[in-house]
């Protein structure tokens, strides 16, 4: 509730300001025109203006030029005043009708050069002085089909030779509610009168522009960003009203457009007025739906639109009789805005103190205006042009805070829906590897149990499938993680040797399912291990190598490690890999690195896959600053490259031979007795049958307490442990295992990631991780292992 000083400083400033400009408007206090003659002898011009109030001599459907002898005396009526409001002879004067008005200044002999202020008039005027044509607006006649009417305010210079000045002006209306004169006209020194004009018109043109182009950028900020409904109103009500700017008060387009036509112009004003209110209901609701009553907003905005059709179909003397109405009906709403803002402020809504002052500081400015329109007060123009600077300036707050408040609870709710999509991904990554192991597991199992030519092959395409759905969620995985910022890079020595022959000797038997030639070139410079992350470097290369096989028909693929800088601290290496494939189109190029796309719609009809292992490797090397590079020919092949720069290690690398393909394990784990942990019967059949297979004595337990009531000293050489089970889960159990002070390799048996588990793993003290569903081969590789040490 801070903010509420700042509203009663501005309102202050304001309130404060009005008896200086009564002051300043009501320029010689004391000097008026008397039975239509203003004797100025006495006044003091250089200092302040002088108005020309008083009585003029007046005459009633006469049109009096220069020279015209008069017949009848003059009557003599207050200047300025509606022509409704003067009586004649005890009879109130038409609105409608032609008058001249007449008046004689005396001047003082130190004067010095002078120019007269002229406001337009209702509707059309001719203003002679000292018999010449000076100024017009439109063109006063004694019949509606003669004249035309027109407004504008002007200045202009007065004889300086003259000591007496007569001024002759002749006023005609057919077409307004309203008749005669309304504002006061001045007489001062020259530059200082024109000075002002331009002042008041830039102050006026600097508004419209202001406000015009603000409306088209928030409508741009809609149309092109942003679809929210408010952004549209406000805009529009900027648009529309930036018209008031400068077709109302001083008249400046008037001015810089002088063959505008008025019937045009005054039906511009005044809808300018009716569809900005309407406009700006429809935004302030729309900001504030539930503190600004629907019903009142509808009212407003019904009454806006009845308006605005009267004012497009009828003529001038009917639309204009609505305005005072309407001027109090704008009134009451921007009471209702205010009452609406406090209520926001009271609940916190968004911007809702910004709101709360522009109302307050509108409703001082449309009282200011108003006052000013009923010649009640008279005010300088800065304090409207400040009044509407902080009006808009406050409403742009409002917006700004809105848009700030709607784009952070987007990005919340764009977060929260990532979480949830991690973990949706994560939960159904194990309740599909759950089956799928059984799947891949028996499959294994009876290619093993010498299955008939055509089981086998029914069993190798049933294998080749559920490893293909593996991949399939394991990429979508992995690109979930890479999306959501969760990938870390761990900087351990590595042999990048060893890794290129181990991807090339497990992808061996695919090439040779297509008889390609997979070869490995190292260069032998590489005699140390490199810093970096084994896990995703081995990711990159298998991925380029299993790309490069799966688009081979015939051929090679060579994966080329290739030493291009060493230094004491650095190596820089470029890995390659060609291929003789179908090659890519240089207009498709680019378009394989994006998720889920491949060069061609029917490539992954014909050789399958998701389209994510290139644009999860090109995103793994560009989190390490590395750049993806591409040559291709289409019925030639393709090389995929990238050099990447490696800090060394002191560690030398180990000689090893090409790993040939995996040997059957007959009798490796012989009467090795192991603790299989696992609440899925399944996955229990599994297990046990593949681990009996092989010679090993297998005993189940159904969950963590199971296994902690079952495991003695002695009793078992080995554990595989499920981490996820009921009763008590893997992790748990191991705690409470290795606080037993048992040591047994204890290997985790899991569905997940092993870079999702493998914090928990190590703090509950497993062993290993086997992750579901797992080839045989690699279970007995990580038994054997920890079964030796």
């Amino acid at each position: 509730m801070k903010h509420f000083g700042w509203i009663i400083l501005i309102a202050l400033t304001i309130l404060g300001h009005l008896p200086a400009c009564l002051a300043k408007d009501e320029p010689l206090t004391g000097i008026t025109a008397k039975k239509g003659v203003l004797d100025l002898r006495s006044a003091n011009l250089h200092d302040q203006p002088a108005s020309l109030n008083g009585e003029w001599q007046f005459y009633w459907r006469q049109l009096l030029w220069p020279g015209d002898s008069i017949v009848s005396p003059p009557d003599y009526v207050a200047y300025p005043s509606l022509w409704n409001k003067i009586k004649l002879h005890g009879e109130t004067l038409p609105v409608e009708g032609y008058a001249t008005y007449a008046l004689t200044i005396l001047l003082p002999k130190d004067r010095p050069s002078l120019a007269m202020f002229m406001t337009d008039v209702y509707c059309s005027y001719r203003l002679f002085v000292n018999d010449s044509l000076l100024l017009s607006n439109g063109r006063p006649d004694s019949t509606e089909q003669t004249a035309v009417p027109f407004w504008s305010t002007q200045t202009v210079n007065l004889p300086a030779a003259a000591d007496t000045v007569r001024l002759l002006l002749q006023v005609a209306n057919f077409w307004h509610s309203k008749g005669g004169t309304y504002k006061q006209l001045f007489v001062g020194k020259s530059d200082e009168l024109h000075l002002k004009l331009q002042r008041d018109r830039a102050y006026d043109l600097l508004l419209a522009g202001c406000l015009f182009m603000g409306g088209l950028f928030f409508f741009g900020f809609y149309a092109f960003g942003s679809r929210d409904k408010a952004i549209l109103y406000f805009s529009l009500f900027c648009i529309v009203y930036s018209y008031r700017m400068i077709g109302t008060s001083l008249y400046v387009l008037h001015s810089v457009f002088p063959g505008l036509s008025w019937f045009v112009t005054i039906r511009i004003e005044y809808l300018s007025l009716t569809l900005g209110v309407a406009l700006f209901s429809r935004y302030f609701h729309s900001v504030y739906p539930k503190d600004a009553n629907r019903y009142i907003v509808n009212a407003v905005v019904y009454i806006c639109l009845f308006y605005a059709l009267v004012i497009a179909v009828s003529p001038p003397w009917i639309f204009t009789k609505g305005i005072i109405p309407f001027l109090v009906v704008m009134f009451l709403y921007i009471g209702f805005a205010f009452y609406s803002c406090i209520r926001a402020v009271q609940f916190k809504r968004v911007g809702a103190v910004f709101a709360l002052m522009s109302c307050g500081v509108m409703l001082l400015v449309f009282l200011i205006i108003n006052l000013n329109y009923f010649q009640i007060v008279s005010t300088d123009k800065w304090i409207v042009f400040a009044g509407y600077v902080i009006f808009f300036f406050l409403q742009s707050l409002v917006l700004s805070h809105r848009f700030a408040y709607t784009l952070k609870k987007a990005a919340d709710e764009a977060e929260q829906g990532l979480r949830t999509k991690t973990e949706f991904l994560s939960t159904m990554s194990h309740e599909i590897r759950t089956p799928l192991n059984v799947v891949i597991g028996m499959a294994h199992l009876l290619l093993r149990s010498t299955p008939r030519k055509d089981q086998e092959k029914n069993l190798n395409v049933l294998l080749f499938s559920a490893n293909n759905l593996l991949s399939i969620v394991n990429d979508i995985l992995d690109y979930n993680k890479i999306e959501a910022g969760k990938i870390n890079f761990e900087m351990v020595p590595i042999d990048i040797a060893s890794i290129a022959q181990h991807i090339t000797g497990g992808l061996s038997s695919k090439a040779a399912e297509k008889n390609i030639t997979l070869t490995t070139e190292t260069d032998p410079r590489i005699n140390r291990k490199i810093i970096g992350d084994p896990t995703r470097t081995s990711q990159v290369i298998y991925n380029l190598v299993h790309n490069a096989i799966k688009f081979t028909e015939a051929g090679s693929v060579t994966l080329s490690i290739q030493a291009e800088k060493i230094t004491e601290e650095h190596i820089t290496l470029t890995i390659r890999v060609s291929d003789t494939g179908i090659g890519i189109e240089p207009d498709k190029q680019q378009l394989i690195f994006d998720r889920f796309t491949q060069a061609d719609s029917s490539t992954s009809r014909s050789y399958g896959g998701t389209g994510l292992g290139l644009a999860i490797t090109k995103r793994i090397l560009e989190l390490q600053g590395v750049v993806l590079n591409l040559r291709s020919e289409p019925g030639k092949g393709s090389v995929f490259y990238f050099s990447q720069v490696f800090t060394v290690s002191d560690e030398p690398v180990m000689q090893e031979e090409q790993p040939g393909p995996q040997q059957e394990p007959d009798k490796q784990l012989q009467d090795v007795s192991i603790l299989v942990v696992e609440d899925n019967p399944f996955n229990v059949l599994v297990a046990q049958a593949l681990l009996e297979r092989s010679g090993a004595v297998v005993d189940v337990a159904n969950n963590g307490q199971e296994a902690l009531e079952k495991i003695q000293p002695g009793k078992y050489h080995l554990v595989l442990m499920d981490l996820n089970m009921p009763v008590m889960d893997g992790f748990e159990a191991t705690r409470r295992l290795r606080a037993r002070g048992v040591t047994l390799p204890v290997i985790a048996l899991t569905a997940s990631l092993p870079a999702e588990v493998e914090k928990d793993v190590q703090s509950a003290g497993l062993t290993d991780i086997v992750v579901k569903p797992f080839n045989p081969d690699e279970l007995f590789r990580v038994l054997l292992k920890h079964l030796k040490n």
